[in-house]
Order: C-alpha cells, then structure tokens, then sequence
C-alpha cells in the first residue's frame, strides 16, 4: 500500500482558531513535513463552501494551493480529491495543470469528478445541473485534458464542451500526460468513464461496498478491453489514531469541540459520526491497521488520509507513520 496526507485548508473547518494571515504557513509547513516523509502524495479539496454547512470560515482554493504546493515541496506528489469538473473549463485546466506540473518537476496527479455540493455550485453561479450533465462534462471534460496533455493541441466538439485548436504548451512533465484519478463509485456511468480513461480510481473505503464497485470497475474494463489490473484503486479514509480506546475518545472529542463552535451541535455530532464509522481509520494502531489491511487484501493499493487534528498536532499523524504504514507499505 502507498499512502497519501491530506492538507488542512479548512474545508471541514480545519483551521478554526487559527489566524486567516497564519493559514498559509501552517498549511505549507505541514506540506513540507510530509515531503521530508514518508507519504507518496498529499491532497487537497475542491471546494469554495466549508462543511457540514456553509460558514465565514476560510477555504482556500485548490489549484493556487497546488501552484503553491509545487513551488515549495520537491518529491511528494500534489493531488485533488476532486476536481470537479463544471467549475473550470476542461481546456483551461489542462493549461494551469500542465503549468503547476511544470513547477512541481512533473508531480501533479488530476483527481477529477462530477461535483456534488450544490450550495456552492449555486453561490458561485454555476447553476446545478442534472447528475446525467454533470457526468457528461466530466467524460468530455476529461477526453480533452488527455488529449490537451498528450498532444499539446486540442480540438473537440461535444455535447457539452467546445474547443478549437486549443494550445496546451508546455506541455505536462509526465510522459502521457498528467495521471487520471477519477473519483466517484457510480456504477452506470462514473465507473465506465473510470474504466476508460484512468490511471486511478477513488471510491468507497467500506469493504464489502468496494469489493462490489471493484467487481464493476472489472466488467467495464473488461467490455472496453481495458486492462482492469492497470488501474490503481484508491479510497480516503478519516484518521484519529491513538494506543489506547480513551485517548481516541479525547482527540475525537476535541475534533468534536472545535466544530461545535461554529455549527449547531447536531451537527457537529452528524459530522463525527460519519468520521469515525465502521470505515474509517479511527482507532488505535492495531484496529487501524486492521481495517485497512482488509481493504489492502481485497485488492486497494492506495490510501489517502485525512487527519482533522493536523492543523493543531501532528502526534497522531507521527503515529501512524511509525506503527500502520511500515505494517501494511
């Protein structure tokens, strides 16, 4: 298994108590932790509105925050886990990630999905179209960064998207452009553009749930003739590590006092619950190495961790460095 680390950028309301003019250090040192470490790749969000409900907390933008990123970092690869396809034209994110690959010396990963939070979408005037739409723009969309990359031209008309003669250059660092992961479990239609076009895919991390996406990933590479054994299988997972049960408990509920502040405590609790489900990786070392080691063997060979105390303390994230990874790397 390979691992990846989230950056707080306060989406999930990450970097709550922090001052706006500190967030960038905080975020930046903590990237730079990571790249003196042991983690393959750090991530961010592509989200405008935090959760679990729109407030005036910071979020910081994903792809200045990769531009960012690969200027300051110099081996981790920098991700998104997604994308979303609607908020930037296909061609002109082909352009900015070729040009963050360009600074990064050829370490830009594009996660890429049809987008969900529709109060966002919403705000910030792009309307909120039909799932069948959004997956749509996300096929062409994707069609047209790969072939923006492999040919540094583009020309494409489509259903949702057109360009004409669209110059991408310079070109991306990777050979064949910068990889795909495309992110999102739907079985009709997000799967099948998984099964044609990526080098990734990111989907549910409950075993049972990703053994069944797993098998339908399978039988649409194999009606594509794709090979199904190329595609690396990924799912983010929620991390409060600790050695004991009770001190899981007060990292999770200072997690939970930190949202409190800002969100009604229903939801707040709403928000822990699904942090630290059946799924995810809170617990001590050995429960989480436990459930991932379940995942590992049904065939999962990339993890990408989300630490909601990293902004504040990183022990937990030391934790898991020394006691899950070199158990299941």
């Amino acid at each position: 298994m390979r691992f990846g680390l989230f950056i707080p950028q306060g989406w999930r309301l990450d970097l709550v108590g922090i001052e706006p003019a500190k967030h960038w250090a905080v975020m930046r040192d903590l990237a730079g932790y990571a790249d003196a470490g042991v983690w393959d790749s750090l991530w961010v969000y592509d989200h405008f509105h935090t959760v679990p409900m729109p407030t005036g907390e910071a979020t910081h933008e994903a792809w200045s925050l990769m531009s960012a990123y690969a200027a300051t970092t110099s081996r981790i690869k920098l991700g998104q886990m997604c994308t979303a396809m609607s908020y930037r034209n296909p061609a002109y994110l082909a352009k900015a990630a070729a040009t963050a690959d360009i600074i990064s010396g050829g370490r830009i990963q594009m996660g890429i999905g049809g987008g969900w939070y529709e109060h966002e979408w919403r705000a910030y005037g792009y309307g909120f179209p039909s799932v069948k739409v959004r997956l749509g723009r996300l096929d062409e969309g994707v069609q047209i960064m790969r072939d923006a990359w492999r040919d540094g031209k583009v020309s494409f008309t489509g259903e949702h998207y057109q360009v004409d003669g669209a110059i991408v250059a310079p070109k991306p660092l990777q050979d064949g452009g910068i990889p795909l992961w495309i992110a999102g479990g739907g079985e009709k239609v997000t799967l099948r553009i998984a099964a044609k076009y990526a080098q990734y895919t990111n989907f549910t991390p409950d075993p049972e749930a990703f053994a069944h996406k797993s098998d339908v990933l399978a039988r649409h590479c194999r009606d594509m003739g794709t090979d199904f054994g190329r595609i690396v299988r990924s799912v983010n997972v929620n991390a409060v590590v600790a050695t004991s049960g009770p001190e899981v408990n007060d990292r999770v509920q200072r997690v939970r006092d930190r949202l409190a502040r800002l969100v009604p405590e229903s939801a707040a609790d709403a928000t822990i619950a699904g942090t630290t489900g059946p799924e995810s990786a809170v617990g001590t070392t050995e429960q989480v190495t436990e459930r991932l080691a379940r995942l590992r063997d049904l065939g999962c060979e990339y993890v990408i961790c989300y630490f909601p105390e990293a902004a504040y303390d990183r022990s937990g994230i030391e934790l898991f460095e020394r006691e899950v990874i070199p158990a299941l790397g």
